[in-house]
């Protein structure tokens, strides 16, 4: 039987991804008969991923598999990191640069994130996010390092052919919102 110890050593796996300062964390889980421990988030441990203030967490559920929410993001100077986690479900969550100075301008990566493979993503800012559902009733938790500024909200449009995101699904819904988001 495993026992649940606590040690100094990280419980967050860094992987790296093509698009700069864009992370994949991996949460190690500790288990035994009973489940599993996780910790979710550490200011100290993740302070060097980019994200070390919460000054906002949301939280969302999507019913419908193959739904598509975004891609939403916050104009500077009230841009904001994310991280952004699978709590029920399975999801292929998005990242897209929008940092016209990058090498990886207009770039995605995807990755599934799910609530058996513990991994989240750790947006940087000036990123947009969005996400397609893989099951039904999926749940996601966002903390993020600034709070909601409405006058700053944007987004792209999650069909735009100029980003091409690969959704592996075909699209079951979008928000109205989201589907007028303006093409690149």
């Amino acid at each position: 039987m495993k026992t649940f110890r606590s040690s100094s050593m990280s419980r967050f796996t860094r992987i790296p991804t093509a698009l700069s300062n864009l992370l994949v964390i991996e949460r190690q889980r500790l288990g035994d008969e009973r489940g599993f421990f996780s910790r979710f988030f550490c200011t100290e441990e993740l302070a060097d991923f980019g994200i070390g203030r919460i000054a906002q967490i949301n939280h969302t559920m999507t019913q419908a598999k193959g739904a598509i929410r975004g891609m939403h993001f916050q104009r500077p100077p009230d841009d904001e990191a994310k991280f952004v986690s699978c709590l029920a479900g399975a999801v292929f969550d998005v990242a897209v640069d929008l940092r016209p100075q990058s090498s990886t301008y207009l770039r995605w990566h995807g990755e599934v994130l799910s609530a058996e493979n513990a991994r989240s993503m750790m947006i940087p800012p000036s990123f947009a996010h969005g996400f397609q559902t893989l099951t039904e009733n999926c749940e996601l938790i966002y903390l993020h390092d600034k709070p909601y500024a409405p006058g700053a909200e944007g987004g792209v449009n999650a069909l735009d052919p100029r980003i091409s995101i690969a959704w592996p699904l075909p699209v079951a819904q979008m928000s109205e919102r989201d589907r007028n988001f303006p093409m690149l």
